[in-house]
């Protein structure tokens, strides 16, 4: 039997399928203090989501009990790898239950932005009827950049193909005929994909390499007619990591009009703060990192990291293993 911390809260039935497995499930926030103290020296592991934040001072705090890290979604940024790695803890994830969730917001930024709806709801509820300000463009006819070419990526570029958008991708790490039998353009560098994009949708973890991969130089060589004439602007959507996208060069895009909409469900810190200038731009919208908060997701989520946890602690192999030098 093991003892696990649960400190961003879990599934009931991942719960309790750990209970079943003969270990001591412990659930409640741990605050930042305490885990910078040692709280966590009796656990022999620990299950978080993004908020709690695993540095190297907890971890060089933790003890020598320790032995797991499940992290119940995909982004393992909130945890310091090499201390994990050098203290012999084995990190987890969970990749694979956020997937249709994470698309489907994707898309819905990506229609939300393109016809006005956040605006067209603003407006609506002060009393205006401004149809006329709120034309919007179609996506049929337009090519979506997709950074990054992973499992998310390419759902969203498949329903964006039965829209009818021309799906383009950049992955240095992808091998080419994976995108030439998902009928997308690979583009051998990051600018070609913006200068050839309309919309552009971030798909990447966020690394040194990846921070502010979305710059002011790339957002102003985006095109904002498409690939069918159109006059569409040009449109960001990040709902992978905060911190790839440089939000202050997205703030001066949006007021100069080189970019036509934004829209974040990832912050580069989280919580926003309510006075960030972004909240203040009119043809920006966005979300408090929900991209994986479905009731599906969460549970399918909180089952596979506790089948992961379960199974390093139990000795056996376990596929969703991350290693420092993956990212």
């Amino acid at each position: 039997m093991a003892k696990i911390a649960v400190t961003d809260g879990m599934d009931e039935k991942a719960v309790l399928r750990l209970q079943k497995a003969g270990h001591e499930v412990v659930l409640g926030h741990i605050g930042v203090d305490e885990l910078e103290g040692g709280a966590l020296k009796s656990f022999d592991a620990i299950i978080v989501r993004s908020a709690t934040k695993l540095t190297s001072k907890v971890l060089e705090a933790s003890g020598e009990k320790l032995r797991v890290i499940g992290r119940a979604g995909v982004g393992v940024d909130n945890i310091d790898l090499k201390v994990a790695e050098r203290r012999g803890i084995t990190v987890v994830n969970a990749p694979q239950a956020s997937t249709q969730s994470v698309v489907e917001l994707t898309l819905g930024h990506l229609l939300a932005s393109i016809r006005h709806l956040p605006r067209a709801d603003r407006s609506l509820r002060s009393g205006k009827w401004e149809k006329s300000r709120l034309k919007g463009s179609e996506l049929a006819g337009k090519a979506l950049g997709l950074i990054g070419f992973g499992r998310i990526a390419q759902s969203v570029g498949r329903v964006a193909q039965a829209i009818g958008m021309e799906v383009h991708a950049y992955d240095p790490y992808l091998p080419p005929k994976i995108a030439k039998s998902q009928g997308t353009r690979l583009h051998k560098s990051l600018d070609s994909l913006f200068s050839n994009c309309t919309h552009i949708s971030v798909h990447c973890n966020l690394t040194t390499e990846t921070h502010h991969l979305v710059n002011a130089e790339r957002i102003a060589s985006m095109p904002h007619i498409g690939k069918d004439g159109a006059r569409c602007g040009s449109h960001i959507i990040n709902c992978a990591r905060g911190g790839i996208v440089d939000e202050d060069a997205v703030v001066a895009a949006l007021k100069s009009r080189v970019l036509t909409s934004a829209a974040l469900d990832v912050f580069e810190v989280e919580p926003v703060d309510p006075n960030h200038p972004l909240l203040q731009m009119e043809h920006f919208h966005g979300t408090p990192h929900i991209g994986a908060s479905t009731v599906e997701a969460q549970a399918r989520v909180g089952m596979d990291i506790a089948t992961n946890v379960h199974a390093v602690l139990s000795g056996r192999s376990c596929k969703f293993i991350v290693k420092a030098e993956q990212l």
